[in-house]
């Protein structure tokens, strides 16, 4: 008994002595702030340092928390409204899983090389375009663990010669993942656009999305509320199919502006089945116009940009 005691009391010497170490530890010449400081210097040193693209002014990243929202759809049209505005503009696919561009932007093809070996991008509507799609089968999944969509990014990033542009726009995957988190920190983000519909679902994961991309500190430049409502084309009645005024509601709630509000009709989507993206095929009609006036609006919200 006695040395069950004693065993006790050197266990309870032992904690308090190793309490007492830690305390001094922290306290010893610092403040809370000072603290809070190492913790950040600890914490960043696995984070990358951001490297810019060569040539590329301004980056906007598409995204979304969910898939079906008509991501690629508005990022597509985004990038052929800036152009509109006379910016010069690429394109980037960074749903590696799944992508979407080469069949909305007509293209398909293996990207030719420079003779530095960087991938010549493939250019449609004036718009410079690169895709895992590109480097492979239309219809050949893709599958692969992290750590090659890790380097397959990074080339799609690095070795490519994108020329001069005023922004390149991505196409992100669908989530809040490792993509996302990849492109965020290895490279300087002008604003991201968080697309959504209505519908209550997908509004929980597009909050998500903008959340994620504030604890990067990547700006966020609104929110985009996708099909929005449909027009009968006979009668012109709007029926709010996936709800009215979600989007705007979650903009309030996370102190954003709603950057665009796309109707859901039939032409955008049979216009980006063909390869015949709405901007470009009916630059005239009401569908162009909402996002024509969507690019005006991210426009605006760039640094350097001209108001």
């Amino acid at each position: 008994m006695a040395q069950l005691c004693g065993a006790r009391s050197r266990g309870v010497g032992t904690s308090a002595a190793l309490a007492a170490l830690a305390a001094r530890f922290w306290s010893s010449g610092s403040t809370p702030e000072s603290v809070q400081e190492r913790q950040k210097r600890l914490m960043a040193r696995g984070v990358p340092k951001q490297k810019a693209i060569p040539g590329v002014k301004q980056v906007i990243v598409v995204a979304s928390g969910k898939g079906g929202v008509g991501k690629s759809t508005t990022a597509v049209n985004l990038a052929l409204g800036l152009a509109a505005y006379e910016s010069r503009v690429g394109l980037l696919d960074a749903d590696v899983h799944g992508p979407s561009i080469p069949r909305m932007m007509n293209l398909k093809g293996n990207p030719a090389l420079t003779d530095s070996n960087l991938m010549i991008p493939l250019v449609n509507y004036g718009i410079n375009c690169m895709s895992m799609g590109f480097l492979v089968e239309e219809t050949a999944p893709i599958v692969w663990r992290g750590l090659m969509v890790m380097s397959a990014i990074e080339k799609l990033l690095r070795q490519v010669e994108w020329g001069q542009l005023d922004y390149l726009v991505i196409d992100m995957p669908p989530g809040t993942g490792d993509v996302q988190l990849s492109i965020s920190q290895n490279i300087p983000i002008s604003g991201a656009v968080i697309v959504s519909t209505p519908q209550d679902i997908a509004l929980l994961d597009a909050e998500r999305a903008a959340n994620m991309f504030q604890k990067v500190n990547v700006p966020v430049l609104g929110i985009v509320q996708n099909m929005s409502f449909f027009q009968c084309p006979k009668c012109k009645h709007e029926t709010y199919i996936f709800g009215a005024e979600g989007a705007k509601e979650l903009a309030t709630k996370l102190k954003l502006d709603v950057l665009g509000d796309i109707p859901l009709h039939m032409n955008i989507r049979e216009m980006s089945d063909k390869g015949q993206p709405i901007v470009v095929s009916h630059p005239d009609s009401p569908e162009a116009n909402a996002y024509l006036r969507l690019s005006a609006e991210v426009m605006k919200k760039l640094p350097g940009s001209p108001r």
